[in-house]
């Protein structure tokens, strides 16, 4: 297939899930009226960003609540859906930032945890450690759909450029990046970052905020984004809640890697991987 229908759903979150799980579900039912096959929710979409909420909201798969939630409403809606990214907590009790991806017959595609956690500290800026009450993710994630490989990360995971490209050499082609940027590092680094790498790996990159509350205890940067293989922004968002959908031309994907080879160009045999 060489065209797909995105949608993001950019939402203020709460600290009442009910509210939250019913605007998500309000929000991915206009990108379905809109067209959407895929639809995308922000990080941390059903309960506040902040440890103390955490424990608080982290469900276990698959008994949790909104992993039944999201499972129903991709069955439902006929859609593939990335369900942003939630607190979740396995056997042993650990909580991990979590995004959970649904084909369109509610079955699980891919659980990605998110790999590096958000431990900052910037004078003048934001200081915040995910470490205190999250574990770390061990996997790559990449998935088949019926518009080829996908793969899913989670905000602070864009960062590390070994990450992305270790996606698109497993066959990702289309990156999704649940992602809560801030006030200090939204700014400066969201737009240059999507864009970069796309261009570098020659994909698709999709990145879903969650919209601004500047009431809330972490107050996130907005501004919803999808680029292309040649770096070039296709479309976003504002900081307001909103929804974006876009078709994306699939084909766009090959056309630029036949006639800049970036990836079939790269010296392996000079990189030693253990130095980097």
């Amino acid at each position: 297939m060489d065209k797909l229908k995105v949608g993001i759903c950019q939402m203020i979150i709460t600290t009442d899930k009910d509210k939250n799980l019913e605007k998500a579900e309000n929000m991915v039912n206009k990108a379905v009226e809109k067209g959407a096959k895929l639809v995308v929710l922000p990080e941390i979409f059903n309960c506040p960003y902040s440890n103390k909420y955490f424990p608080k909201f982290a469900e276990s798969y698959p008994e949790g609540r909104t992993i039944k939630f999201l499972s129903n409403l991709a069955k439902e809606k006929n859609i593939y859906l990335i369900g942003g990214s939630i607190p979740e907590r396995d056997k042993e009790g650990n909580i991990y930032n979590t995004s959970y991806t649904f084909d369109n017959k509610g079955n699980i595609l891919g659980r990605h945890r998110k790999v590096h956690l958000f431990d900052i500290d910037i004078e003048g800026g934001i200081s915040f450690k995910e470490s205190d009450t999250l574990s770390y993710g061990k996997d790559i994630t990449v998935f088949d759909t019926d518009y080829g490989k996908m793969g899913v990360a989670i905000c602070y995971d864009i960062r590390f450029p070994e990450l992305i490209r270790l996606m698109a050499l497993k066959g990702a082609r289309i990156i999704i990046i649940p992602a809560a940027f801030n006030m200090t590092t939204g700014p400066a680094h969201w737009d240059p970052l999507f864009k970069v790498r796309a261009l570098d790996n020659q994909v698709y990159m999709i990145g879903a905020a969650p919209a601004r509350d500047e009431n809330s205890p972490y107050v996130s940067y907005g501004n919803s984004i999808i680029t292309d293989p040649w770096g070039s922004i296709v479309n976003k968002l504002d900081e307001k809640e909103g929804i974006l959908v876009e078709d994306l031309d699939l084909g766009k994907i090959d056309k630029i890697r036949n006639q800049l080879p970036l990836l079939k160009h790269r010296r392996t045999d000079l990189y030693d991987l253990k130095l980097i």
